[in-house]
């Protein structure tokens, strides 16, 4: 295999290659018959909490509930790029900077944080602050 930053290099043993795609371009054909297919679908509710939990240490337990929920809301609506685990963890650091502690009082103060999450400008005009306002007031 060559890569530009090393020149070619000859593999002592057959290797195994893992190939991710988040979808945004389609493989050939003839790729897809020589590999293996496996989709891994969003965490659910609990195990997102505990990744968001884990990598954020200082985020309190009550915001990282509420961000999760915002975002698993999103990811149920007609979007063209739902937001990933990335994404989330993303939203919860611009949260912390911006030192946010609650969704539900502090509404207006998020709205530009939401390029975090929507990462086109349409899903950005489809999530407007009346549509944020719904998924904040559903909150617990």
């Amino acid at each position: 295999i060559t890569i530009p930053e090393l020149g070619t290099i000859k593999a002592t043993s057959i290797p195994c290659v893992i190939l991710t795609s988040n979808g945004t371009r389609e493989l050939s054909d003839a790729l897809r018959r020589r590999c293996l297919y496996h989709y891994i679908d969003y965490p659910d509710h609990a195990k997102e909490i505990e990744i968001v939990c884990n990598q954020l240490p200082n985020l309190q337990a009550d915001l990282a509930k509420q961000i999760v929920n915002i975002v698993q809301s999103l990811r149920n609506m007609e979007l063209r790029k739902r937001p990933g685990i990335a994404e989330t963890l993303d939203w919860a650091k611009a949260l912390i900077n911006l030192n946010i502690h609650d969704l539900k009082t502090t509404q207006n103060d998020i709205e530009g944080t939401l390029s975090c999450l929507l990462k086109t400008q349409e899903d950005r005009h489809k999530i407007n602050r009346r549509s944020l306002g719904e998924l904040i007031e559903i909150l617990p």
